[in-house]
């Protein structure tokens, strides 16, 4: 345990949280557009999508995916479609403005939301290499189950309270009420955001 370096682990995953990137822009965008619980909900598929990653990476998965470039290939490119099919949603309701669509949209339910931050954080070719450098750098070869257990857990519980905190900031009434009156400027940010990320997911080289 004492040779696992817990503030390099800890600050990392910290600034990697903190960065804007696609899982902060979702639970931004979806909590002050659906509220609270739908925003609390897509930051926990967010959070479960970083466990995956980081259980993966502890136990050698990502090294191994790293190594096998079709693999990571398939997780960008799938990625890449996802964050552009979400800016291309930013950029038709950008579109319609305020005006009501002529067939209104299903509602976004926290099932929904859960499953879209999943998704969004298990096709983040980011967060696979993001990971497998964590692990690298600041757990020791050899070290036992139970100190990898600890990092896990520690990275864990700072992402969760990391997201969650977003959902509650961004749907808070200044938030919501600031997204009401600029909903278009909003949206076509989220629509640039996202087009931008996915750009850079395609376009990104790999070593």
């Amino acid at each position: 345990m004492t040779d696992v370096n817990f503030p390099v682990i800890l600050f990392a995953a910290f600034l990697a949280a903190g960065s804007p990137g696609p899982a902060t822009l979702a639970i931004a965008g979806t909590s002050m557009s659906s509220g609270r619980n739908t925003g609390l909900a897509l930051a926990s598929g967010v959070t479960t999508g970083s466990f995956i990653w980081s259980v993966s990476a502890a136990f050698g998965l990502g090294a191994v995916m790293a190594a096998n470039a079709w693999v990571f290939e398939v997780i960008r490119y799938f990625g890449a479609g996802y964050l552009m099919w979400l800016a291309i949603k930013a950029a038709r309701s950008a579109w319609a403005g305020n005006r009501l669509a002529t067939k209104p949209l299903p509602p976004t339910t926290p099932r929904r939301a859960y499953t879209k931050g999943l998704a969004l954080h298990l096709t983040n070719p980011k967060a696979v290499l993001f990971f497998g450098a964590l692990y690298a750098i600041g757990v020791p070869p050899g070290t036992p189950p139970s100190a990898l257990i600890m990092v896990i857990l520690a990275v864990g519980v700072q992402s969760m309270i990391m997201f969650h905190l977003y959902a509650v900031i961004f749907s808070s009434r200044p938030m919501t009420a600031a997204y009401t009156r600029a909903k278009r400027v909003f949206e076509t940010f989220f629509a640039l955001a996202f087009g931008a990320i996915a750009f850079k997911v395609l376009t990104a080289r790999v070593s």
